[in-house]
């Protein structure tokens, strides 16, 4: 039976999409808790940790009434975009959205909590701005970090299921992952297809991987300790 390759090629362009916005919010949120104390700092961690807990059926819900045509932002997209968002690919990519930043946004709080305050502090001394100094100073600092987490939340968006399947569907040839092609496959019993996929999403799930303990292992090897 011939293999659609439809569903893989919507997986990788979803899990592109979503990885980018992640970063963009994630790297905010994760500097925010690393860097300010305010009220309610603890309660927007755990908020932000949500969806890594919660069954994807309670989150799908979640996002149906959230997202849905009878919602002010179903209503708002409709009116900007001439269609509902749900059960369209774009609801594909906000469900892996709340997947994939979690675990970025975790990533990145630690690695901007291990920064060397001395270069912060030697680059405001300097005249730098907050802003200036974010991407001067701290971003390099922690780059590797960050890009092990963009490619932890790249291979998390690119398997989601439970939360697709709620709220983008299985619609052959429009928002059908391959997580979900694989599912129908099994279901229909056709096994040839479904051990391709797997073993195609398997591969590239190793590869990035590798590639983030390979950016997050230390490039100069163990350090040595004296005798």
């Amino acid at each position: 039976m011939p293999i659609d390759w439809f569903p893989l090629w919507l997986s990788l362009r979803v899990a592109v999409i979503s990885t980018a916005i992640a970063l963009a919010i994630g790297l905010w949120l994760a500097w925010t808790l690393a860097n300010r104390s305010f009220r309610g700092k603890e309660v927007l961690d755990a908020a932000v940790t949500l969806p890594l807990v919660l069954p994807p059926t309670v989150l799908g819900y979640y996002l149906l009434v959230l997202l849905g045509r009878a919602s002010p932002i179903g209503h708002l997209y409709e009116w900007l975009f001439g269609g509902p968002l749900v059960f369209t690919w774009q609801a594909a990519v906000v469900a892996s959205l709340f997947h994939s930043t979690p675990l970025l946004v975790k990533s990145a709080r630690a690695a901007f909590e291990n920064v060397d305050r001395s270069y912060e502090r030697a680059a405001r001394n300097l005249g730098a701005t907050e802003l200036r100094l974010f991407w001067r100073v701290t971003l390099p600092l922690v780059r590797r970090s960050i890009l092990a987490a963009a490619a932890l939340a790249f291979a998390r968006s690119l398997g989601d299921f439970g939360v697709t399947l709620m709220i983008a569907g299985d619609i052959p040839g429009r928002t059908q992952t391959v997580s979900i092609a694989i599912f129908d496959a099994v279901e229909s019993g056709n096994g040839g297809p479904a051990r391709v996929l797997v073993l195609i999403i398997s591969v590239i799930a190793l590869v990035i991987l590798t590639l983030a303990n390979r950016l997050t292992s230390n490039p100069f090897g163990p350090r040595q300790t004296a005798l």
